[in-house]
């Protein structure tokens, strides 16, 4: 459980930094997202979840 914290705490500060500081390419960022095709973003998310299982499972073999 410790563990999972841990991760949603880093997502949280690192969501909160990119909006604190830089709200305009958050904007920018989105509206080139709403832009692609459905079956990219859907491809992105995927690969996306799969390098954070990637690092997750990193992480948790070198003791983290």
């Amino acid at each position: 459980m410790g563990l999972v914290l841990l991760a949603l705490g880093l997502v949280l500060i690192a969501e909160g930094a990119v909006y604190a500081l830089a709200p305009g390419m958050v904007e920018r960022l989105l509206e080139m997202l709403r832009s692609l095709p459905l079956a990219a973003r859907r491809q992105t998310g995927l690969l996306s979840m799969v390098f954070g299982l990637i690092l997750v499972w990193g992480a948790y073999q070198i003791g983290f």
